[in-house]
């Protein structure tokens, strides 16, 4: 499978399983889920390298770790595009973000090993 594809897969489990466990996390539907994570894969391919470069200080301050507050504010900007899905704001997003990148790392791995 390809690269994309694991992170599109990451990112609609990700959003489903903290829909069940957060109910501030709303998802009015199954397309709705599947547009979000079309639309979150399109905003981190285009708006993210830029938003990493202007945060450079302070993701070099940080020792990357405001990668992951660029990465929430990913998820708002996507959320604000798709009617159907309510994250519930900043700290939602954030949690989202940390769980969407141990997910993919994890698929990755998964999927280096059984090649």
């Amino acid at each position: 499978m390809t690269k994309l594809f694991m992170k599109y897969l990451s990112i609609i489990l990700t959003i489903y399983l903290l829909s069940l466990v957060f109910y501030t996390i709303q998802i009015g539907s199954i397309p709705a889920l599947l547009i979000m994570g079309l639309v979150l894969l399109v905003v981190n391919l285009l708006l993210k390298p830029i938003l990493l470069l202007i945060t450079l200080p302070f993701n070099l301050i940080t020792l990357g770790l405001f990668s992951f507050i660029v990465n929430a504010w990913m998820i708002m900007i996507a959320d604000h595009f798709v009617t159907n899905i309510s994250m519930g704001g900043f700290l939602n997003s954030l949690i989202a973000a940390f769980i969407i990148v141990c997910f993919n790392q994890l698929l990755t791995g998964m999927n280096k090993s059984t090649c």
